[in-house]
C-alpha cells in the first residue's frame, strides 16, 4: 500500500500517465489522418477527456511535490477518466442499440464559449463523422468499446492510487 501511496509523489509516475495519454492522442490522429476514420462528436469528447488526463500527467510531473498542484492533477485525472468513461459508454449504447436511427449526434462540439477548441484547433477537435458508424474493429470490438476499457483502466488506476494516498495520510 505504501508503494501505491508514493506514486502520487513520484515524477516518473505522472510522466507515465502523460505519456500514455499522449500515445492515445497520437493513435487517434493516426486513425483520423492516416486511416481516414472521421471522428464523431463523441470521439471528440473522448479525445478531450484524454487531453485532460495528459494535462494532469504534465502538471503532476512538474509539481507532484506540492499539495495544491497534486490536488489539481488528481482532479483533472478523475474528470478526464470518469467523464471519458461515461461518454464512451454512451457512444457504445448509440452504436449497439437496434434502433440506432433514433440516435443522432451533432457535428459542432458543445465546448464552453470561452474555450471553443473546435475553432481554435480544428485539426484536433472538429467532428466530421457520424456516431453510429462502425468503420473499425479490433478483435470484434469497436472503437468506443476499446475506449471504455482504456477509460476504465484510467479510472481504476486513479481510484486505487488516490485511495492508497488517502489511507496512508490517515494512518499518520
Amino acid at each position: 500500500m505504501n508503494v501505491l501511496s508514493q506514486l502520487s509523489l513520484n515524477q516518473r509516475a505522472w510522466q507515465l500517465l502523460a505519456f500514455s495519454a499522449f500515445c492515445f492522442e497520437l493513435s487517434a490522429l493516426y486513425f483520423q489522418y492516416v486511416m481516414g476514420l472521421e471522428p464523431c462528436i463523441m470521439c471528440i469528447y473522448q479525445r478531450t477527456a484524454i487531453w485532460g488526463i495528459f494535462l494532469a500527467g504534465v502538471l503532476g510531473a512538474l509539481g507532484c511535490q506540492f499539495v495544491l498542484i497534486r490536488i489539481v492533477s488528481f482532479g483533472l485525472w478523475a474528470t478526464g477518466a470518469i467523464w471519458g468513461l461515461l461518454i464512451a459508454l454512451e457512444h457504445v449504447e448509440m452504436q449497439s442499440t437496434t434502433m440506432s436511427f433514433l440516435f443522432s449526434c451533432e457535428f459542432i462540439p458543445n465546448f464552453p464559449s470561452w474555450a471553443p477548441l473546435h475553432e481554435w484547433l480544428p485539426v484536433l477537435f472538429e467532428a466530421t463523422g457520424d456516431c453510429g458508424d462502425i468503420k473499425w474493429q479490433f478483435m470484434g470490438f469497436t472503437m468506443p468499446q476499446v475506449m471504455v476499457v482504456i477509460f476504465a483502466v484510467y479510472s481504476l488506476a486513479f481510484a486505487v492510487i488516490l485511495l492508497a494516498r488517502l489511507l496512508k495520510q490517515r494512518m499518520f
